[in-house]
């Protein structure tokens, strides 16, 4: 499913709060974004209780339970983690990854708040969670009669919220780096093949295998061979690539900010080209995000940077022409401001490729 409209992880809490108490919600969103651990805090944020129900996992009878003879009559009695005496937050995770026969059983719980004769405690909330069909994840088709009843939310990665939640949770300091220089790895799309993708998730696993390998000290990081194999084993392997890159600059002091205050040169060593090249990607991610479409809104501040920038890319293209050509080019859907491109090409034709 998709929408034109999505909502930042920062932003769900507040819909959450004004629809969720009085209709059911459900939140799409791709793997790893961070779907569970919103839900779980903004029903401690209410003060209830958090009851996980995983769809993948679920037969009807977990539901709904299982038949008991009571004086002479059968009565179906649902489990103690659903059947309960106080309100709670129930947690339906990966609801359209379950059968038929397990959605068929929701529908009397999400529209009627009812399992039999057990009814939900006045004050609960439900809310269900699932990926898209698009996301290559465990997924079936939801029924309309399911569909239908629930509110629809759909949820995208925001690195700035991602990184606030970063640094209140002491992920490590270079991941934070990293993903300051190039937000836009923060999470990419499930490849078509079997191979690791970033998510949020991945990169905060990411960051606890470096704080074990490092014993705890930020300043300290494995060796080359354990940290590709960890980088490659996480991340999306375009990201993991840009990674080890980032830590040879971080180990020889090359710096993004200093390059553009004029403090230091873009690294020339032939050795050094895989610095340059993330250096490039990450100044590149720097223009598309600080130079407005338009020039007529353009800043004294941007203005700068925009006349400083066509001097670094002057001085890249000495050192090689394909990563300048690289640095101007669009990618992934995002490309530099079309007046920028036309001033670069103005000054300097040979970054057209040919």
């Amino acid at each position: 499913m998709n929408a034109p409209t999505s909502l930042t992880p920062s932003q769900l809490p507040e819909f959450l709060l004004g629809v969720a108490l009085v209709r059911p919600v459900f939140i799409w969103g791709p793997p790893g974004i961070g779907k569970s651990a919103l839900v779980q805090k903004f029903a401690a944020s209410l003060g209830l209780d958090c009851v996980s129900l995983l769809g993948s996992q679920l037969a009807p009878e977990d539901l709904i339970g299982v038949p008991q003879i009571v004086n002479g009559k059968s009565r179906f009695c649902p489990p103690t983690t659903i059947a309960r005496d106080e309100p709670y937050c129930l947690f339906l995770d990966e609801l359209n990854a379950c059968s038929h026969e397990v959605q068929k059983a929701f529908y009397s719980l999400i529209h009627d708040r009812k399992l039999g004769e057990y009814e939900l405690p006045r004050g609960s909330i439900v809310i269900g969670a699932g990926n898209r069909a698009q996301d290559a994840a465990i997924v079936k088709p939801m029924s309309s009669a399911l569909l239908n009843r629930m509110i629809h939310v759909h949820l995208h990665a925001s690195s700035r919220d991602w990184l606030e939640w970063a640094h209140a949770s002491e992920v490590h300091p270079l991941v934070c780096d990293y993903l300051r220089t190039r937000p836009d790895h923060l999470w990419s799309a499930p490849p078509k093949h079997e191979e690791p993708f970033s998510t949020p998730r991945t990169w905060h696993m990411f960051s606890d295998a470096l704080w074990s390998l490092s014993g705890g000290d930020a300043d300290k990081l494995p060796d080359a061979v354990t940290l590709d194999a960890l980088a490659f084993g996480c991340l999306t392997p375009a990201h993991a690539t840009q990674w080890k890159a980032f830590v040879k600059q971080v180990r020889s002091k090359y710096a993004l900010d200093a390059i553009l205050k004029g403090e230091e040169k873009w690294p020339a060593r032939v050795e050094d080209r895989d610095v340059l090249y993330f250096l490039a990607q990450s100044f590149r991610a720097r223009l598309i995000k600080e130079l407005p479409p338009d020039k007529a809104k353009l800043s004294g501040k941007a203005s700068e940077l925009a006349f400083v920038s066509k001097a670094l890319l002057k001085d890249l293209s000495h050192i090689s022409l394909e990563i300048a050509q690289v640095a101007v080019a669009s990618e992934e859907g995002e490309s530099l401001p079309g007046w920028f491109i036309a001033e670069v090409v103005r000054d300097l034709p040979r970054l057209v490729r040919k």
